[in-house]
């Protein structure tokens, strides 16, 4: 007989109602509590399990039948339960257990913790807080704690007379206390998983209600910022809608709270009815915000709020089944962005998350989007670009492939047939393979159970009748010093095939004179005859498909020459599949500098953001003799593209039109080192400290551009403008751009400053990543790392230290990838096992890169011109 599973609750005894009572004390940064739990015994048992960790209990009885039994409790901190012992044994039916416990508000950003802000009169405030998924709900009270063990929660806080409170569900009934406190009681919740359960008290205000459609939605946040809450109102009511009709169910909760905290490890979450945000991602300036920043915050919220549905309403049996979750909301957030604002072409700026996942996903060291967790670190190290990019990208794959109305009957049926359950991934396959026909799951299990993805090679052959087009799949991986080979690794590979013809057919549904057509790639290869007059071949048409293509050379000639019949993503998959080939070593940079070569007359913002991120790589490897020649390789292909945009907006100008000329400033003033453009910088910088009006998208290139170049007085100034900044874009803006500066001494200022109470733990990983990415002093900035490692995991959120560990695959010098080797070697991170091993990985395949390609591009520069 099998052990049982240590870190999975007996089913003995099943929680039904939570009637949970509060009283936090934010000066002493302790909680008290009592709880009792309405149950069901299904198996006669003598004692009860439930999940505690860092909880003392004090008392501990079940009432059965009116009658009190005391029991005797057992914590055991390292497998986080607390076993209640009774002296005679629960016979099967209902019962209710009682607790009596108290815990400490931590300041690791989970479980529930305190979080504090400097207020206008500079006094330091306290708020208490809650941040339970993946398995924190214990930290706060006794609880199964297992996403299947869904129950409904009746919630009381006694809070501090003049506190605002904030749970799940809308407040009822307050009472005023004897002893300076008010005793606020919230509805009763739909029954949902402990992980949703939230709960917020402090110093805080909420702007007044937005009716949507009986729904009413507020934000929540510190005084004196509703002037910053405008547009998350705006977004949140239109999600609200949108997912309402979407689902075609609605929505699930009696309000919602969006709640802004001054320190959050995650960006935010998807507590039922009361969903927490870093500030940064919730309260927004629409007029000082780039148009990046302004879509940052809609994203976000628009995924939280698709999480109401799918995640809430329906959830996960377990964790293995995060992914879907947060795959599913990833996909959702940008459809429902998509509507909100059009304008902003959401599906083509996909593509940059996309290539985040691709990047990850060709390594030997990738995972399966699900795979097996057993533990609480196995369910933390979860919240990754393959969870959440890679699986929003199969899952738009597959709405693409099976079209966009038959997709969502699926998602409505899955929705409709386990509200309030729980649920495995094959059972969204199969609600869509039932309301489409089409073989749903065979399809999906081959992407979501095996790691990687493939190259699909397009051949053309010409014959009497016209040309055969041959596909052929197999695995994507870079090449690196570890020489992975590949497998007989096979996908079920939606391929949507767009060709020109020649002229225009009656009935044609793609683009004059061209056709479309269907093909699901299940074994090695297939062939589709394309007729007669065939032209350029679109292999990812819609550039939908979650593959890498490699086209012969006659295919790569047609396409270039033809970029003004491609779609905007159809274009950067080009570039973005020729800087991957790179990587893979399929592709010289000749090769690389010829696509992008022929993106000189590009119009589209994402296009450029992967072509000047294609040369930023690239700097990464050339050698400093040869630097200057690509400098002036970037300057003779970005310069003439800012110059038709012209230097500064037109009244009007589409929003993505001013992100294009942000991209293309930036681009110049760092990898190009153009002058000129360094020298505009800087007065676009002094300009907007002095309080003038500068288009935002441009300012904060001018940050950048700055800081790549920028001295001890640059420095203090950007560090100031980080302490006073008014909105929490502009704080992040100069607080990252700290990270770049070229010099010793700043850096070395930054860093310690990292450490202290200036730069928050929220925020701390994310900087130090970028201070890692910095291409003058990665190695110094990788000794503080080593130096301070033990702070900085005392320190930090224990979910972001794999984060922090990103900024290592930049890394290209040998010397500095063997010390970061044998450093992580002797301190590995339990949380983020699998994330780091990726991350080292893409350091040996960069530092592979820079040894074989370097010379290459050396002699590639010298014999080409943009």
């Amino acid at each position: 007989m099998a052990a049982p599973d240590p870190h999975r609750l007996p089913p003995t005894v099943v929680p039904q109602r939570y009637d949970l009572r509060l009283r936090p004390d934010l000066g002493a940064a302790t909680f008290t509590g009592e709880v009792a739990i309405d149950v069901e015994v299904v198996e006669a048992t003598g004692e009860v399990v439930l999940n505690a960790v860092e909880l003392t209990v004090d008392e501990a009885w079940v009432v059965r039948d009116g009658a009190r039994t005391d029991a005797e409790v057992a914590l055991d901190e390292e497998a986080e339960r607390a076993t209640l012992t009774l002296p005679t044994p629960l016979p099967e039916g209902p019962a209710t257990v009682h607790l009596r416990f108290a815990g400490i508000l931590n300041d690791k950003l989970r479980g529930f913790y305190r979080s504090t802000f400097t207020d206008d009169d500079g006094s330091t405030r306290a708020i208490a807080t809650t941040q339970f998924e993946a398995t924190d709900a214990r930290r706060a009270f006794p609880c199964w704690d297992e996403p299947e063990r869904k129950a409904t929660f009746a919630i009381t806080l006694d809070v501090p007379d003049g506190l605002f409170a904030v749970s799940n569900a809308a407040e009822v009934a307050a009472e005023e206390l004897d002893d300076g406190h008010r005793r606020v009681r919230f509805a009763e919740t739909m029954a949902m998983s402990t992980y949703l359960v939230a709960f917020v008290v402090g110093p805080l205000e909420a702007t007044d209600p937005v009716d949507v459609d009986g729904v009413p939605l507020r934000v929540v946040h510190r005084a004196g910022q509703s002037d910053l809450a405008r547009f998350a109102l705006e977004s949140g009511a239109f999600a609200l809608r949108h997912f309402t009709e979407y689902f075609g169910v609605p929505y699930p909760a009696d309000k919602l709270d969006l709640v802004a905290v001054p320190d959050f490890a995650f960006g935010a979450m998807e507590n039922l009815g009361c969903v927490t945000f870093r500030d940064a991602v919730l309260l927004v300036d629409p007029d000082r915000a780039t148009q990046g920043e302004l879509q940052r915050v809609a994203d976000v919220i628009h995924h939280e709020i698709a999480h109401m549905w799918f995640g809430d309403l329906v959830t996960m049996r377990w964790w293995n089944g995060i992914w879907l979750n947060e795959a599913f909301a990833t996909f959702m957030e940008m459809r429902c962005t998509d509507a909100f604002r059009p304008e902003w072409d959401r599906w083509t700026d996909f593509g940059v998350a996309r290539t985040a996942a691709f990047d990850t996903d060709a390594l030997a060291s990738t995972r399966p989007i699900e795979f097996e967790v057993v533990s609480p670190a196995d369910a933390e190290g979860m919240f990754d670009v393959l969870t959440y990019e890679k699986g929003a990208a199969v899952v738009r794959m597959l709405e693409q492939y099976l079209g966009e109305d038959r997709f969502r009957e699926g998602i409505r049926l899955y929705i409709a047939r386990h509200a309030h359950g729980n649920t495995e991934t094959t059972d969204l396959w199969d609600a869509i393979e039932e309301a489409t026909g089409e073989p749903v799951r065979r399809i999906m299990d081959s992407w979501i159970f095996q790691g990687g993805h493939p190259e699909v090679a397009a051949t053309r052959t010409p014959g009497d009748e016209g040309t055969t087009l041959t596909l052929a799949q197999s695995r994507f991986r870079y090449a690196s010093e570890a020489g992975a080979t590949d497998g007989d690794e096979r996908w079920s590979v939606p391929v949507l095939l767009r060709w020109s013809t020649g002229e225009a057919e009656e009935g044609d549904t793609a683009v004059s004179g061209a056709r479309t057509e269907k093909v699901l790639l299940e074994g090695a290869d297939a062939t589709v005859d394309l007729g007669p007059g065939a032209g350029w071949v679109v292999v990812n048409s819609g550039g939908s498909g979650f593959f890498r293509v490699r086209y012969d050379d006659e295919g790569r000639r047609t396409l270039t020459s033809a970029l003004d019949q491609l779609t905007p993503l159809e274009r950067y998959g080009l570039v973005d599949d020729a800087a991957a080939s790179l990587l893979a070593g399929t592709l010289g940079p000749d090769g690389v500098l010829a696509v992008l070569r022929a993106c000189a007359e590009e119009t589209d913002l994402s296009v450029w953001q992967r072509v000047t991120g294609a040369l930023s790589a690239l700097d990464r490897i050339v050698d400093d003799a040869d630097r200057p020649a690509l400098q002036g390789w970037v300057r003779a292909l970005v310069a003439p593209a800012l110059r038709r945009l012209g230097p500064d907006p037109a009244e009007g100008e589409p929003a993505r039109t001013r992100a294009r000329r942000a991209t293309l400033f930036a681009a110049l003033g760092t990898t190009g080192a153009d002058d000129e453009v360094r020298a505009h910088a800087r007065d676009l910088v002094a300009r907007a400290a002095a309080g003038e009006p500068v288009d935002s998208d441009l300012g904060d290139a001018a940050v950048r551009v700055v800081a790549a170049d920028g001295g001890p007085a640059d420095f203090a100034a950007f560090r100031a403008r980080a302490a006073e900044a008014d909105t929490p874009q502009e704080r992040l803006r100069h607080l990252g751009a700290l990270a770049d500066f070229p010099g010793a001494g700043e850096l070395d200022t930054f860093l310690a400053a990292c450490l202290t109470d200036e730069v928050r733990t929220q925020d701390a990983p994310f900087v130090l990543r970028r201070a890692l990415a910095n291409r003058h002093h990665a190695a110094r900035a990788w000794a503080f790392v080593e130096d301070h490692w033990d702070a900085i995991v005392e320190r930090f959120p224990s979910n972001s230290i794999a984060r922090l560990l990103e900024g290592i695959r930049t890394v290209t010098d040998t010397e500095l990838a063997a010390r970061i080797e044998a450093f992580l070697d002797d301190h590995p991170v339990p949380q983020g096992a699998k994330p780091v091993a990726q991350h080292r990985e893409r350091m040996r395949a960069g530092v592979a890169l820079r040894a074989r390609a370097a010379a290459d591009l050396g002699r590639a520069l010298a014999g080409t011109s943009a």
